[in-house]
């Protein structure tokens, strides 16, 4: 599974695959198992965790007005994920998973799809 680049960080360009700038990275969240491998997404269980604080609070507060699936949810937390702030009046944010990120050099980012094969909120 392929991880996010260690350099990336808020306000980073964003650019697609033919080189249009897209927006700009405005939140990220590395693998939740990038820490232990060893670790498979069906092993966590966050059922007993509480709310007040930590990994549970702060998931809650980066999906709260995006009304994305859970089993989405889920797959972005898995494999981690930068939330894009999109450019253009009536542009929605999206997310981009760690395998559509071509590279991450200075201030830019760069993708090897295109903005519309991106996960869109709603």
């Amino acid at each position: 599974m392929q991880t996010l680049p260690q350099d990336i960080h808020v306000g980073m360009r964003v650019f697609d695959n033919a080189r249009n700038e897209i927006g700009k990275v405005d939140d990220f969240r590395f693998s939740e198992n990038e820490d232990d491998p060893e670790i498979e997404p069906s092993d966590i269980d966050a059922s007993d965790r509480k709310m007040d604080g930590g990994l549970m609070a702060d998931i809650a507060e980066a999906f709260a007005s995006d009304e994305i699936p859970q089993v989405l949810q889920d797959r972005l937390l898995r494999e981690g994920y930068v939330r894009l702030d999109a450019k253009g009046l009536f542009a929605a944010d999206r997310y981009i998973l760690p395998d559509q990120i071509d590279s991450a050099i200075g201030d830019e980012l760069t993708l090897n799809v295109g903005k519309n094969d991106l996960l869109k909120k709603h």
